[in-house]
């Protein structure tokens, strides 16, 4: 069975978070893509699943001619580093589109590569600041809270980049041109936060005040409350049946509370839902609200055997489920993986005699761990 980005060549300059993780949905889903490693013993990278990695001394001039000519034969080349760092090493765009014009350059950034803020350091937290994301979420009068590294690093960060990169893959195969994709987790931030911005903008039901809305915690049939265990139960019964349903597994009718969508009486509300949801545990509010509509859910904690035991994935797998070319495997992988482990490999893969790479290696240019396998 063929895989959707089988043939599809990346070449991952080792990183952390955005970066890994655009290679690993690519390499999920069947491209190869190989990381450039420091030559150094360790990568505390986990991102690493279904990949293979080359270990170069980008400091040696015959290590960036060896990059090179690998990056001549390529389709992607997934960049992480600061802006002006590529070009620096002698690998800018201009340099590598005129050995490879169909290469896409995919360069990951935290503001964007040009700009005042372009080479300024920052992370997660910094670019959902700056984009305006950051100051949407929390509760109301409290500060702004930030959701892990998961919206800035992940969604806007590296899964934007893969959508770069599948559409300039489509665009070259009508053009035969590679392109540059600047893939800013400050842009990738803003643009998923589409929807409350032209909500806002429009008027349609959402405030200045953050945390009084009806998706950011101001409504009481859209919140998280905790049980008599001390555990959670997510509530998002927002259509009118959905309601009803919440309703009734509390043991309430709707006759006894205030119009649902009365913004005045949320706190009321709330309180209310509160008291009756610390009266149960968590298992007995989940066999209540089973098989309902009522759009009511346990919080489970995010490890093997919480998840396991109630059939969901222990390991995260590859999304969306494509029918007849579906990701690779990824129970069974680690994430992690060993600095040039397939040096040697990758080197003949990409046209290398043996007696180049032994050279390479020989000169401390490539650190090889395959070397008796591999020539």
């Amino acid at each position: 069975m063929s895989l959707p980005l089988e043939g599809i060549k990346v070449i991952e300059l080792s990183g952390l978070a955005p970066a890994p993780f655009a290679g690993m949905i690519l390499a999920d889903y069947g491209a190869t893509v190989i990381r450039v490693d420091r030559p150094v013993n360790f990568n505390p990278d986990v991102l690493a699943r279904h990949k293979r990695s080359i270990a170069l001394d980008l400091k040696q001039p015959k290590a960036i001619e060896t990059l090179r000519r690998i990056l001549k034969s390529a389709d992607v080349l997934l960049d992480p580093y600061r802006p002006g760092v590529l070009e620096a090493l002698g690998l800018g765009p201009d340099v590598l589109l005129k050995d490879n014009p169909r290469l896409i350059i995919a360069r990951l950034s935290g503001y964007g590569q040009t700009g005042a803020w372009s080479k300024i350091a920052g992370h997660d937290v910094n670019y959902l600041a700056v984009s305006g994301v950051l100051s949407l979420i929390g509760r109301h009068g409290e500060n702004p809270f930030f959701p892990v590294n998961i919206l800035g690093d992940f969604a806007g960060g590296g899964l934007m980049c893969v959508t770069g990169i599948l559409m300039a893959v489509i665009e070259r195969n009508r053009s035969g041109k590679g392109q540059i994709i600047d893939a800013n987790l400050t842009d990738g931030a803003g643009y998923l936060a589409s929807f409350p911005y032209y909500m806002r903008k429009n008027g349609f039901s959402w405030t200045e005040e953050r945390g009084k809305n009806m998706l950011d915690g101001g409504a009481p049939f859209y919140e998280v409350y905790r049980t008599k265990d001390n555990k959670f139960m997510a509530v998002g019964a927002i259509e009118p049946q959905f309601y009803a349903a919440f309703i009734k597994g509390l043991g309430l009718t709707e006759s006894s509370l205030p119009p649902q969508m009365d913004a005045d009486h949320w706190e009321d509300s709330k309180k209310k839902f509160t008291a009756i949801f610390g009266s149960k545990t968590q298992s007995e509010w989940t066999q209540i609200y089973q098989n309902t509509d009522a759009c009511v859910t346990p919080i489970l904690d995010f490890n093997v055997e919480d998840n396991n035991e109630k059939g969901f994935a222990a390991n995260p797998k590859p999304a969306p489920l494509l029918s007849r070319t579906p990701a690779k495997d990824s129970s069974k992988e680690s994430g992690v993986l060993e600095p040039g482990l397939h040096s040697a490999a990758v080197l003949k893969e990409f046209g290398l005699t043996n007696d180049e790479i032994q050279e390479l290696i020989k000169s401390r240019v490539v650190k090889s761990n395959d070397i008796k396998s591999s020539l």
